[in-house]
């Protein structure tokens, strides 16, 4: 601790040790700077920014393909897995695709939407509601 002195002051306590003056807060009133090695410095700061990168979880969007005319096992294990998915922290995209005549019956398909919707009440959140995309209906769920 040095206290306030003026910048050439500074330099030449920095340059007498044989170490670089780094601005370590420039948007303090007055700027605060440390005599270190710069190179270290640097370095040690490459260090804490990997780490940060290294613990940060990535929001993921898995998506889950179902028909309107799914069996009920076939729901059940696309369900486990979306289930599975909103646990780890991943958004779900749930595509319900329609085949030729299928979509007349669009009633059918806003069942399964809220069957869909009803079992992964517990772990995830509808974040966008079923909408259509040409001919497939698509919802959007996120953890809890």
């Amino acid at each position: 601790m040095r206290g306030v002195m003026p910048v050439s002051d500074a330099l030449r306590v920095a340059e007498e040790a044989g170490l670089d003056l780094v601005e370590i807060s420039p948007a303090a009133d007055p700027p605060v700077c440390k005599v270190l090695d710069y190179g270290k410095y640097k370095y040690e700061m490459q260090k804490k920014a990997a780490e940060a990168r290294k613990k940060q979880k990535v929001i993921g969007l898995k998506e889950i393909k179902l028909r309107p005319t799914i069996d009920n096992h076939d729901f059940d294990i696309k369900m486990r897995n979306a289930k599975a998915f909103l646990e780890e922290g991943d958004k779900v995209k749930i595509t319900l695709r329609f085949r030729g005549r299928e979509m007349a019956h669009q009633e059918v398909a806003y069942k399964v939407m809220s069957r869909v919707r009803t079992v992964l009440d517990a772990v995830g959140k509808v974040e966008s509601e079923p909408s259509f995309e040409g001919r497939q209906m698509i919802m959007i769920l996120a953890a809890k």
